[in-house]
């Protein structure tokens, strides 16, 4: 639990609200916090004007006057960063038809510590695509989201998932480019299939307009995929764009098994991680992926090349039951969600603290590498590490306090309390 203090502050170590020289500050949160340097057991983030303005071991801090003070006797997180967010909290974002719906979606994740998210979604035909970007780049302007993810319509109609096959097409960059027009600058990244039809074409697009190119839901051989990582970071080095790397579409979900005499995308873009070349989503909520292959993933990838998303729906907060997820009807049943009447999965219910909980506890993942995968490196994917992502001075007061079981107990984003 978080306990609110006296603000007298003149007895703790670095604080003075009788100097002169003591800093002002709205909220002074003292406990064990993962910092960039690691987890520090006695820390101290000052918040004023919507920044973090210092943090470091309380012994160092400098004098100070807070207003208030905060005592938190669980984990002092970095608010979250999910780049793979279809919905939640009813909403889904594909079916949403107005900003205001959506934003229902966006505060379900953020009353859970998703201080940032990347609203994604799903193929639809040009028209719907069109509407919905129009709609969330209103979001986006009102800073409410942190950009738009498209997952389709280039991808692969054998590796689609829960995606609508009648509107998958072949790559359009004119489409892509039409698109990032109606984003205003909000479009973060996009999945295409590297064997789709100009797929080139349409990477070269996603990196003229600043988006990255995720690679994903694809059937498409180990060498293509391979090849596809090569055009995607020459493209986004002679772009300059949000990042040097291109990322991959929840790894092994929307992929070719892989086989021993067929090894597929998967393995080819866990090795391109390996050497620091690629960015794979991990979705480790316990159903998409096995605990161990979540343990694989990190083991093997280089450092900061692992990031954690959710994929959540609109079923994220919400009873088991019937939903939609674009044209698709959606059955979930004990927290699962897969097509009606198939065994697709089709998203997931979980908020990223949740993913983050589960990679430490039972993928056995280090707790500063699983909390970084859900906050500097997608941060960095979106070109905004310098800003969100972590609690080092200058960056968005954004701050989430979790108790022992790793619930949210206080989630600060800009230095303000979200409501529960």
């Amino acid at each position: 639990m978080s306990t609110a203090a006296s603000p007298d502050h003149s007895s703790a170590p670095g604080r003075s609200a009788s100097s002169p020289t003591a800093v002002p500050v709205e909220l002074a949160v003292h406990g064990t916090a993962v910092l960039e340097q690691g987890v520090v057991p006695d820390a101290l983030i000052l918040l004023a004007g919507g920044d973090i303005i210092w943090s470091g071991p309380a012994a160092h801090a400098p004098a100070y006057a807070a207003q208030e003070s905060l005592a938190h006797d669980g984990l002092i997180l970095p608010g979250l960063v999910d780049l793979h967010c279809h919905g939640g909290g009813g909403v889904s974002f594909p079916d949403a038809t107005t900003a205001e719906e959506m934003l229902t979606a966006v505060q379900e994740h953020r009353r859970h510590g998703t201080t940032s998210l990347v609203a994604s979604l799903v193929t639809a035909d040009a028209a719907t695509l069109r509407q919905r970007v129009g709609d969330l780049a209103q979001l986006a302007a009102d800073g409410e989201i942190a950009g738009i993810h498209l997952e389709g319509p280039f991808i692969s109609v054998a590796r689609r998932g829960a995606q609508n096959p009648e509107h998958i097409t072949g790559g359009n960059p004119d489409l892509v480019r039409e698109l990032s027009q109606i984003a205003g600058g909000a479009l973060a990244t996009m999945t295409v299939a590297p064997e789709a039809e100009d797929a080139d074409a349409v990477i070269e697009a996603l990196s003229e307009v600043g988006a990255v190119p995720s690679l994903g839901h694809t059937d498409g051989s180990s060498a293509q995929l391979t090849r596809a990582v090569a055009v995607s970071r020459a493209e986004l080095r002679r772009e300059r764009g949000r990042s040097a790397l291109p990322t991959a579409t929840h790894l092994f979900n929307g992929m070719r098994p892989i086989h021993h005499r067929d090894p597929g995308p998967a393995l080819a873009a866990l090795d391109a991680a390996s050497r620091g070349e690629l960015v794979v989503e991990v979705i480790a909520d316990g159903v998409h992926l096995d605990a161990r292959t979540v343990a694989h993933v990190f083991s093997v990838a280089a450092e900061d090349c692992v990031m954690l998303v959710t994929d959540a729906m609109a079923a994220t907060g919400m009873p088991d039951g019937q939903y939609r997820l674009g044209a698709l009807e959606v059955t979930v049943q004990a927290g699962v969600a897969t097509l009606t009447g198939e065994t697709s999965i089709a998203g997931g219910t979980a908020h990223l603290l949740e993913v983050v909980r589960h990679a430490v506890l039972e993928a056995g993942v280090d707790l500063v590498l699983a909390v970084r995968a859900a906050s500097v490196v997608p941060a960095s994917v979106l070109g905004l590490q310098d800003r969100i992502g972590s609690l080092a001075a200058g960056r968005r007061a954004d701050v989430l306090l979790v108790d022992a079981q790793w619930n949210p107990v206080t989630v600060y984003r800009h230095g303000v309390r979200v409501d529960d």
